[in-house]
């Protein structure tokens, strides 16, 4: 989405100050304030690439009357405690790449990684009706659509974006890297190797 865009969506502003205080004023609506803030827990798989932005989350959370307490959850035991919903904030990381697939499992109704439940027919049908669209620009203003409606439900808030790479070996051979994911393309039937 284009900056311009993006920063009229729900948090994206750039002045952050503007923000909090905006943030601070719907806590003061529903009775929080600096004498009485709002207890979490926020759960997180214990990995550093999770855990250390769940921490810097709790840290930002305390600017608008929110006290989190870190929960660690070993990852053999996150997926169970997700889909049971035995949370209260959960900081999950989450791929994505071609909207075709990310955007119907994450958020749509009934999705295979829809761990929170968000449920909207208005953003089913703007995610079949942008898997459909031959014209790659009126697609781009579909899905960014479908962002404004998430953002604006606070259907599952965005909280950090994170880099990741992808190396191999010069004896692998035979292996495409998707340009839009890491996570796309992970089938090795034509991979070989070359020794």
């Amino acid at each position: 989405m284009p900056p311009d865009m993006l920063k009229t969506l729900p948090g994206y502003d750039r002045d952050v100050q503007n923000n909090r205080m905006e943030a601070r004023q719907l806590m003061r609506k529903l009775g929080y304030g600096p004498d009485n803030r709002l207890k979490i827990k926020l759960s997180v798989r214990d990995l550093p690439f999770l855990r250390d932005p769940a921490v810097i989350l709790i840290d930002q959370l305390k600017e608008v009357y929110i006290d989190g307490e870190l929960e660690t959850i070993d990852t053999t035991n996150w997926l169970p405690k997700v889909m049971r919903k035995d949370y209260i904030v959960g900081l999950t990381g989450q791929g994505s790449g071609d909207p075709d697939f990310s955007l119907p499992t994450i958020y749509g109704c009934g999705g295979a990684l829809n761990y929170n439940g968000y449920c909207s027919p208005e953003v089913d049908q703007l995610i079949d009706e942008q898997s459909i669209e031959a014209d790659t620009q009126k697609r781009k203003q579909l899905v960014w659509e479908i962002e404004r409606k998430l953002a604006e439900d606070g259907a599952r808030p965005i909280i950090f974006y994170d880099r990741r790479a992808t190396c191999w070996q010069p004896h692998v051979k035979g292996w495409t890297v998707m340009v839009n994911s890491i996570f796309n393309g992970w089938r090795m039937e034509d991979v070989w190797l070359d020794n």
